[in-house]
């Protein structure tokens, strides 16, 4: 019986529903639960919008509005959920306190159609019961803040539009943040706009931190949203707590090739720093010097280990390969010897020089990260990336001379092709990077002889008084 009720509920056949009925006027009191989620017939109904079948279950037995399933839900709150109006409506109106029944989460249904941006179902429950929308979820959130956190602008109008909620606007909630808090932490540029178009809002309003929203926007990495934030938040007159420090941003010249364009005006409203904030951004480009530096300590210790192993371990044994000296000198005599390291020598004089130039080019920058000096510019990590080049060509000419020495006279023609392609390859590779830099290092140099021969130009100290 209790399976043909749910198939009934689900597939929202009044006609079986009345035929189980008729078989057993007690079915809907013995089955307060059709499915393991403690799930009701209205629940299943009104999750599957079936309002024929909604209404006829409600003229048999009514209670069932106040009943919860396992997530403390109402049939009125899977309604809301899925966006059923009609069956909301005639919920509510069957039920009109079940509009401020909370889940397990703390929230009514329309805290649930808000967040969803159910509107017209939204309606339906603001008219049934209005003074469900000033409700609170568990966190101290209000629905508006819901609204902003789900980016739901529509509801968020809708509200405002329908109920006195204008009030909550400004409210906070457990972490102590606004409605405009929250739109600038979750970057909400329309939402953002909007509460700044309401007469209600406080638009330097602090959370319990202190903080205000132009303070959130300060913080963090800025964006293409967040030069639009900006941009409407000093419209409507935000500022920041903390006027220790002013610090006036370069006017939006080309937001897209470059939001931070040359210096050519100043903004009416500067933004503010603290000194620990300006001590945060000095911090950031010490971590970033701080990560080159162990990498090319790494670099360098492993070239360096490379160097020496092959040093002391050379390519070929000098002894055994060098037979052909010369046809009197025999083994044993002293012009056989001297004849084998002249041979040695020229052979392998090459495959030194570059493999000590590695290995001394990598002490070197081990030793000059080891020896405490204030390498922390970007000058100075710009000669210890040139050394860095040197080792790591050094290295990587000792191979090719390794591939030489090795190889066998008659394979030397196939063995020469791959490396003058090798070496085309990396003479690109660093006449590319040497003409990036240079050129870089180029524009860097006009662009300071531009600012030095520019006449200064004073500028006023401008003076904010801090929001109280």
């Amino acid at each position: 019986m209790d399976e043909e009720l749910y198939k009934a509920s689900l597939e929202g056949n009044t006609n079986l529903l009345l035929t189980l009925v008729q078989q057993d006027r007690l079915i809907l009191d013995r089955a307060n639960s059709i499915t393991s989620y403690l799930e009701t017939p209205l629940h299943v109904a009104a999750m599957r919008g079936h309002k024929t079948f909604v209404t006829e279950l409600l003229k048999i037995k009514p209670e069932l509005t106040s009943e919860l399933d396992w997530r403390q839900s109402s049939p009125l709150h899977l309604a809301s959920l899925k966006g059923h109006a009609e069956i909301a409506k005639i919920l509510a109106q069957k039920n009109p306190g079940m509009c401020l029944a909370r889940d397990r989460d703390g929230r009514n249904p329309i805290h649930v159609a808000a967040v969803m941006g159910r509107i017209e179902t939204l309606k339906e429950l603001i008219t049934a019961k209005p003074e469900a929308a000033r409700a609170m979820v568990d966190g101290g959130d209000t629905v508006l803040h819901l609204c902003v956190k789900y980016s739901q602008l529509d509801a968020l109008k809708l509200l405002m539009d329908t109920t006195d909620c204008r009030d909550l606007v400004n409210s906070k909630n457990r972490d102590g943040n606004t409605t405009l808090h929250l739109a600038v932490v979750e970057k909400q540029v329309e939402i953002t706009e909007f509460l700044l178009s309401l007469d209600t809002i406080e638009v330097n309003a602090t959370s319990s931190s202190g903080t205000t929203a132009m303070d959130i926007l300060i913080k963090r990495k800025i964006d293409s949203r967040d030069i639009k934030m900006e941009e409407i938040l000093k419209n409507a007159g935000a500022l920041g707590t903390r006027p220790e420090t002013i610090i006036d941003p370069p006017r939006l010249v080309d937001t897209q090739k470059n939001p931070y364009g040359a210096i050519s005006e100043y903004p009416k409203n500067p933004i503010l720093l603290s000194p620990k904030e300006f001590q945060k951004l000095i911090k950031k480009s010490d971590d970033w010097l701080d990560k080159k530096r162990s990498a090319m300590m790494v670099v360098a210790t492993l070239i360096a280990s490379m160097a020496f192993q092959v040093g002391i371990n050379p390519p070929a044994n000098v002894w055994e390969n060098n037979t052909k000296t010369t046809t009197s000198a025999r083994p044993g005599d002293v012009q056989y010897y001297l004849t084998k390291i002249y041979v040695y020598l020229k052979k392998y004089a090459p495959f030194y020089i570059v493999n000590t130039a590695g290995f001394i080019a990598s002490l070197s920058i081990i030793f000059l990260l080891m020896s405490g000096l204030p390498l922390k510019n970007r000058v100075s990590m710009w000669a210890l990336m040139v050394i860095t080049w040197i080792a790591i060509t050094a290295i990587a000419v000792t191979y090719t001379v390794s591939l030489i020495l090795n190889t066998p006279d008659n394979k030397k023609s196939s063995i020469y092709s791959i490396i003058g392609i090798t070496v085309f390859v990396w003479i690109c590779l660093m006449a590319l990077l040497v003409f990036g830099h240079t050129l870089r290092l180029l524009f860097k140099t006009v662009k300071m002889f531009v600012k030095v021969l520019r006449p200064i130009r004073k500028k006023p100290r401008r003076l904010v008084q801090p929001q109280v």
